[in-house]
């Protein structure tokens, strides 16, 4: 979610008839990625306490209402399904346009409180931004909201490397729904030597899974074929010397790592999961879609590339050229015009 928002705000930035303003007000407000320097950044000034929780989401929701007031926006683009609630909670009243888009699979249910808030707040938006086709068409069964566009994530276009090594990349949160520990254990039964797996990424949401991660590494005794990354900031480096991409991923919205590991030139293979890989891959042409937790077929398809170079080597440069829909400049201006108008 913020490294599209940084994306779609360097891409605004390039425009310098717009005025943009970017409000920041998570409980750590870490910039991770560049923002322009002509861009204004908007923090609380007072440090959440997360031990008071409902009192510092009532201060922040007061913040966030106060500052929209004085910045007098024309319009407003709020990302994250949580974050969404809360910005239309916030704008109640200001008759400001608000345009919302969820990040991650588009049914997927936050609990009762944050379900019930959507269904009666989504309506109030100006637009809601579905990722996918279809997640547009599960949003006009859950939403009264006539105003559904279908953009796709901005995805950075990665130079295909040199000298690529036998590496199978995986790049994502150490998190349940990623199944990563599924993916070390259908690599293990591969067992190829002189292949490797890296997965890139670190623990979220409060799940602490790189070390049952890498104690099953240790049982399974792939500590030689199978690493753990961590969290990088040059993952850049891993696409470019990668050969496969495997997503083992049961729940998304619009996964933008197998875009930027089609643009480096990557076959991938992923899960047919709600949604977004089905947008991304045409099934045999640019990669393989498995069935849901099909890990067999899943094992099956990872090894066919594996060994055979020339269907690699087809796949990744129909990847490539297919992704460029999703280039930065071509997302930013959709979604330009979407809340613009």
């Amino acid at each position: 979610m913020e490294r599209v928002m940084s994306e779609l705000i360097r891409e605004f930035s390039k425009d310098k008839s717009l005025e943009l303003h970017l409000v920041l007000y998570g409980i750590t407000r870490e910039i991770f990625y560049d923002v322009p320097q002509n861009v204004k950044i908007h923090t609380p000034e007072f440090t959440f306490d997360n031990n008071k929780r409902l009192l510092y989401t009532f201060k922040t929701l007061l913040f966030l209402r106060k500052k929209l007031k004085s910045i007098q926006p024309a319009t407003i683009l709020s990302f994250g399904e949580i974050w969404n609630n809360f910005v239309l909670l916030a704008t109640i009243g200001l008759h400001v346009p608000v345009f919302v888009s969820d990040r991650c699979q588009p049914n997927k249910s936050l609990g009762k409180l944050h379900d019930w808030l959507r269904n009666k707040l989504y309506p109030r938006a100006k637009g809601v931004i579905a990722q996918t086709e279809q997640g547009k068409q599960i949003f006009k069964a859950m939403y009264s909201n006539p105003n559904i566009e279908v953009i796709g994530n901005p995805i950075r276009l990665i130079e295909s490397g040199e000298g690529r090594q036998n590496i199978v990349l995986s790049v994502g949160r150490l998190i349940d729904s990623k199944h990563h520990d599924e993916l070390i254990k259908l690599f293990a039964k591969i067992n190829k030597p002189d292949w490797k797996l890296i997965i890139v990424g670190d623990d979220a949401i409060k799940q602490q899974n790189k070390i049952k991660l890498q104690q099953l590494i240790h049982e399974l005794g792939v500590e030689d074929t199978i690493e753990l990354a961590g969290k990088r900031n040059d993952v850049e480096a891993f696409y470019a010397k990668s050969k496969i991409f495997a997503f083992t991923s049961s729940s998304e919205g619009f996964p933008n790592v197998i875009g930027e590991a089609q643009s480096a030139g990557l076959a991938t293979v992923a899960f047919d999961c709600v949604s977004g890989p089905s947008d991304m891959i045409n099934d045999g042409e640019n990669g393989f879609l498995i069935p849901l937790f099909d890990y067999a077929e899943f094992q099956k398809k990872l090894e066919i590339l594996m060994k055979n170079e020339e269907l690699r080597n087809k796949m990744g440069k129909a990847a490539a050229s297919d992704i460029n829909r999703f280039s930065s400049e071509a997302i930013a201006a959709q979604f330009l015009k979407f809340i613009l108008n």
